[in-house]
Order: structure tokens, then sequence, then C-alpha cells
């Protein structure tokens, strides 16, 4: 039952994938579709892309592993929209760009910055597609017994044949549905384990420390929670598969508006994680992969029959998580390797999304398994020490030099992108080591801030000349436009 339900959910993403190739002939259709989603399209394909397995199964497992310390991911994932709406969506979307290393040269005229930008952009996607495939071979293997490689390769060829035959516009239908999917097949079950729970006496008792925040055995408690808020909530504007939806928008007000949708949508949807998490500590908190507590649930807490219906449809929901979130960063992935080492056509675009999904899945296979939302986690800090401070800075400091930009870029995601490395590859470290190297952010993101505004402070000459005509263009509303000097209403 569980199998067909994945395979289910399979075959509806590359039937809708191919209902998309009816709609996309141009390079921009494979790019942006076109700049012309709604803003509830959008907001479901991005809830789609950006709820993935951390989202769907990391959270409730590192909720029953650590308790409420670890609430704050789900808050910090979600307020990451509403920093994104006030400083970045419409400008963003009002500078025409295709990909971040667009947006990047366009800003500073420089072409070095706009490679810096392509590979930030490659490694944040290689770093965030890993744990999708990871966790879609646990998955697999959990419900069917195969090897952990067969889940992540059958995420790698479903996702490559969706992008390959139709692109954004193709990727957009895909999403949009798969974040209903996920909300389902968490919400369902949620109302039946509840029943359970109350009708087995509505037992409560926790350990004090699990459900208090900050009193754990963790010297660096404190310091892990706010460098985890702070690459939570400034990492969302650096993710690239993110960023690039919003360059799908017909115009600026349609990206607050997505903005907006997508901030009540993924609301809903992380009240449920969290529920999961807490009835797995009352059920089953001995399990050997916490992560694995939502697809557990069911069967330990109802079982038979009404139970395996719950578990396929949990399982359907977990794949569809690791099916959407992997779509949209091969599609980004794909389109900077397209732009910026091949000639950016649409045969360029279908070889790029090959060398985006082949890298992380080997990756996934040799690399060592840790828990999915830490890995995200890892992502969000290189990201919130690369591109936030660019987009925050392009977008609102005129005095921003490409020199600086570049130092910055430097500084702060090349000190994030070690620290996610040393983790990987070497972790887990102890004591203070131990900290700094699991959570970054607290340390680069000023670092790369700091960096930024001295270099460009001493860079004066590096301002680029066309500086005041790109920032007219970020912050002009499109229903205003400058006629013969002066502001007049469109129309």
């Amino acid at each position: 039952m569980n199998l067909t339900a994945v395979v289910l959910v399979i075959v509806a993403a590359i039937l809708i994938g191919a209902f998309g190739l009816r709609l996309s002939r141009t390079t921009s259709d494979f790019y942006v579709a076109s700049r012309s989603v709604s803003p509830l399209w959008n907001a479901s394909a991005i809830g789609g892309e950006y709820l993935s397995g951390a989202s769907f199964l990391g959270i409730a497992g590192l909720i029953l592993t650590h308790g409420a310390d670890m609430l704050w991911l789900p808050v910090g994932w979600t307020g990451g929209y509403l920093v994104l709406l006030v400083l970045v969506s419409a400008p963003l979307r009002r500078s025409g760009a295709y990909t971040l290393p667009d947006f990047a040269e366009a800003r500073l005229e420089s072409m070095s910055v706009r490679r810096s930008a392509s590979v930030l952009v490659v490694l944040i996607g290689w770093l965030y597609l890993m744990p999708q495939f990871q966790s879609a071979g646990l998955v697999l293997r959990t419900i069917t017994g195969a090897p952990v490689w067969v889940g992540g390769l059958v995420v790698a060829l479903v996702v490559a044949v969706n992008v390959l035959s139709g692109g954004m516009r193709s990727i957009t239908f895909v999403q949009a549905f798969q974040y209903w999917l996920k909300l389902t097949a968490l919400a369902v079950p949620v109302f039946f384990l509840l029943a359970a729970w109350q009708g087995g006496g509505a037992p409560a008792e926790l350990d004090p420390a699990w459900a208090q925040p900050l009193t754990g055995d963790d010297e660096y408690g404190l310091y892990s929670t706010y460098s985890l808020i702070l690459a939570t909530f400034l990492g969302t504007m650096g993710l690239p598969h993110v960023l690039v939806r919003f360059y799908t928008n017909p115009d600026g007000r349609a990206a607050r508006r997505t903005t907006l949708m997508v901030l009540g949508l993924l609301g809903a949807f992380y009240l449920l994680p969290s529920v999961y998490g807490w009835l797995g500590r009352l059920y089953t908190p001995g399990l050997d992969r916490p992560d694995t507590v939502v697809l557990t649930l069911p069967g330990e807490m109802i079982g038979g029959t009404l139970g395996d219906l719950l578990t396929a449809l949990v399982t359907a929901g977990a794949f569809a998580a690791f099916l959407s979130t992997s779509s949209g960063l091969t599609v980004s992935v794909a389109g900077v390797i397209a732009q910026d080492l091949l000639k950016g056509g649409v045969r360029e675009f279908r070889i790029a999304t090959l060398m985006a999904v082949s890298v992380p899945l080997a990756l996934a296979l040799w690399a060592r398994a840790l828990a999915i939302a830490d890995v995200v986690g890892l992502a969000f800090a290189v990201a919130a020490s690369s591109f936030c401070p660019l987009l925050v800075l392009g977008i609102w400091w005129r005095r921003l030099t490409s020199t600086g930009a570049l130092a910055g870029l430097f500084a702060g995601g090349g000190l994030a992108s070690a620290a996610v490395l040393a983790q990987i590859l070497g972790g887990p470290y102890g004591g203070l080591l131990g900290a700094l190297v699991s959570q970054p952010a607290a340390w680069t993101v000023p670092i790369a801030f700091l960096v930024m505004v001295l270099v460009s402070l001493a860079t004066p000459g590096r301002v680029p000349k066309g500086v005041a005509t790109i920032m007219v263009r970020l912050h002009t509303p499109e229903n205003l436009r400058l006629d013969r000097g002066d502001w007049r209403p469109r129309g």
C-alpha cells in the first residue's frame, strides 16, 4: 500500500509536468514561466518547493529528540518570508533578472561578482539537494526494505524528467499540486492521531527539560538558538530556488501578494509537524531514526487497515516533499549553469539539468547521513551569510561597490561553507567549536555585512556607473513612470 502511494505520487508528478510541456516553448518559459504566474499559483508552488523533507519529516524528528528548542525552526522558516516581503520581493522582481547572478551583474556591473554568485548558487543548491535524496532513500527503505540508494535515484530521475520536459512552467504546476498534497497528508492523519491520544486517556507526561526551551545540558544552547534564528530568518531571502520564483510574477505588486499568501500557507502547514514530534515523544521516544516518526506514528497509535491507509498517505506526502523541493532546486541550479557555463538556450538548460541532479545524488550516496533538518539548516546559514547581505545592501545601499560585494561573498559565504564542510565531513564536534561549526550564522552573517560595508567605503571608485538608473528601476512602482522628468500615474 505504501509503495502504491509512492508510485501514484510519481505518476501524478510526471503527468502534471507533461501538461506543462504543452505550454513551454520559449527560453523564457523554461527559466521564469514567461513571468505570467498568478500570485495564488506562485504561492502554492513556493510552498510546494519550500516545504522540503526537512519540513515534512525533519522538524518532527528534531522536536521528538530535542524538544521545544526546535520550535524555532518552523517559526524562522515562516518568518523569513516577512523579511523577504519587506526588503526584497518587489525590487527583485523589478530587476528583470532570470537568476541571482543576473541580478548581481546588473546591480554591480561586474562579471567577477556574477561568477562568485553563480558558484554559491550551485553550492547551496547541491547542499540542499543532498539531504532530499538521502531522505528519499530512508523513506523507501522504511516502507519496502530497498537499499538506501534506490529512493534517491528514483527522486533524481523523476525530477530530471519533469525539468527536462517543461522547465519552470512545468515545475510550477507540479509544485502547486504537491503543496496541497503535503498539507493534506499531514493534516488528515493528525485528526485520527489526536483522537487515538484522547481515547487512550490523553497521556501527557513529558520530561520538563524537553518541554521547556534552553533547559537541556547543552552549554552553548543559547548561542545555538540565536544562531539558528538568524540563519532561518535571513537565509530565506538567500535561497536561489525561492528567489527564482519571484521572477515569474508579472510585476512587483504581484510578488508582494505572492509573499503574503506564502506566509499564510506556510503558517498553516507548520502547525502540524510539531504535533507529530510531541506525539512521537509520548509513543515512540526510542526511534533509531527520529526522522521517521511521521511515518511510524499511524501504525503505532492506530494500527490495522486505517493505520496502513494513513501511513500510505504520509508516505505519499513525504515523496511529494522530496520531489517538489528537488524540482525547484534543480531549476535554479540548472538555470545558473546554463546561463554562466553554457550558452543559455533550451538545449543548454536541459544539459545543465542533468549536471544539477547528478552531483548531489553522488554526494548523497557518499557523504555520511545527518538529520535532514540539520543539513538544510546549514544551507540556510550559507545563504544568510552570502546572498542576504548582497541583496539587502544591493537593493537599499547605493554605495555598495563590486569590490565590497566580492569581498563579502568570499568572507561570509566562504566561512559558512567551510563550517558546513567541516560539520558534514568531520563532525560532530564538542564544546564551543562544535557550537560555532554546527550553527555558524551568528558569526558569519555579521562578518559578511561588515566586510561588504567596510570594503565598499574603502573603494568608492568602484561604485557602478549606472547605479542611479538601476536603483530607480528597483524602487519605482509599476503604476508610475518617469515621463519628461516628472512622475505621473501610468495611463
